[in-house]
Order: structure tokens, then sequence, then C-alpha cells
């Protein structure tokens, strides 16, 4: 149990303590890990920014996510997907519901600063949690196509599920917990408040994630 999401942060830096020195460039998965990057690069003398992947919902279980797409358009499908008989237009609707978004987010955040290149750095991908793996999968996969120097996620608690499926994507996986009894990220905080677009812009600013 983690008591917000800076304690969680503040414990995985313990674990990734060998890259305080490397310049680590962290990403965080926004929104909620946000908060956790800024607080994570400054801790380990790094730079932080976003990457931008959004999860794609079930039909009328928005919750439930069925695959993740990245930014430029590539999409993960998870294997249930096909299982549950979703509608091949139904998906193709919601990439681009979701790219939408994706584009929206990339103009706010382009008139706070550029993106940071990730070639040859050491990358320290982050989330709050992990339930499917599907935004954290498509993340990875996204970013080894910019080749980084090395590949890091840093979850504090996953699904052993959504682990098992994104371990191979990363070159090294920082996970705290993957308890048995997994049903959703929230149960693992005492305080899990939602992160809104205005704190994530905020955080953007120089003067935080420098």
């Amino acid at each position: 149990m983690f008591k917000d999401r800076l304690d969680a942060a503040h414990q995985l830096t313990k674990a990734l303590n060998k890259y305080e020195g490397q310049n680590p460039l962290v990403l965080a998965i926004p929104r909620g890990a946000v908060p956790m990057g800024v607080w994570m690069a400054q801790a380990l003398h790094g730079e932080m920014d976003v990457v931008l992947v959004r999860k794609l919902s079930a039909p009328f279980q928005p919750e439930v996510a069925i695959g993740a797409v990245d930014e430029t358009g590539l999409a993960y499908l998870s294997p249930f997907a096909a299982a549950m008989g979703i509608n091949p237009q139904y998906v193709k609707d919601e990439i681009q519901r979701q790219m939408k978004t994706l584009k929206s987010r990339r103009q706010q955040y382009s008139q706070i600063r550029a993106p940071i290149p990730v070639q040859g750095r050491v990358v320290i991908v982050v989330d709050d949690g992990l339930a499917t793996g599907a935004t954290m999968m498509s993340a990875l996969k996204a970013l080894r196509q910019h080749h980084p120097q090395r590949l890091v996620c840093a979850i504090p608690v996953a699904s052993p599920e959504a682990l098992a499926k994104i371990q191979p994507l990363a070159d090294e996986t920082v996970c705290l917990s993957a308890p048995e009894d997994f049903m959703a990220v929230a149960q693992f905080y005492q305080q899990f408040p939602q992160v809104d677009d205005a704190q994530v812009l905020a955080l953007l600013q120089p003067k935080f994630s420098a």
C-alpha cells in the first residue's frame, strides 16, 4: 500500500538509484504519472518529459482497456479484444477518438517546450500502476523505435498478467509489487486523486521539470 503517488515515486527512486548521475530521461505517462515523473527526475538528477499514449476503451465500459495507441497512430490490441466480439469499425473509431486527444495534448505541451529526444539516453518510463498493461506496452514499443541506450519500465504496482506482458519490451523492469489479488491500481493507494490537464501543464513548466 502506498500513501500516494509521491510516496510511490520515492520508493521507485530508491530502486532506481543506480541511474543517478547518468542524466536519465524520465518519461511519465499522462496524466497520473506526471507528478511522479517530476519528483523522480529531480531525485535522480535527470530530465523529465511525457510519453503520449492512450488507452482504447471497450464499448460501454470505458474503464476496460482493449488496447492502446501512441501518437504516431501505432495501435496495440489485447488478444481478448477479438474474443469480446468487438466490431472492427468500433476499434477504428476508438483509435481516431484517442488520436484526437493525443494530438490536442501534444499541441498543448509543445507550447511549453519541445519533446526531449530519446536516442542514446537512459530512458525510464513511469506509470502509477498497470492493470492490463496496454498503455505501457504501447509506450515501450513506440520509444524503442527511437533507439534509447537503455529502456527501463518503472511501476509501483501491476497485475501479474500485465507485468508478464511488459517485461519482454524493456531492458529492465522495476515493479515494487505484483499482488495476486490485484483488481485495480487505486486499491493500492491510500490517496489516489485524479490529475487534470491543468496540473500536467503546470508540472511541465521548466521550473519543475528541469
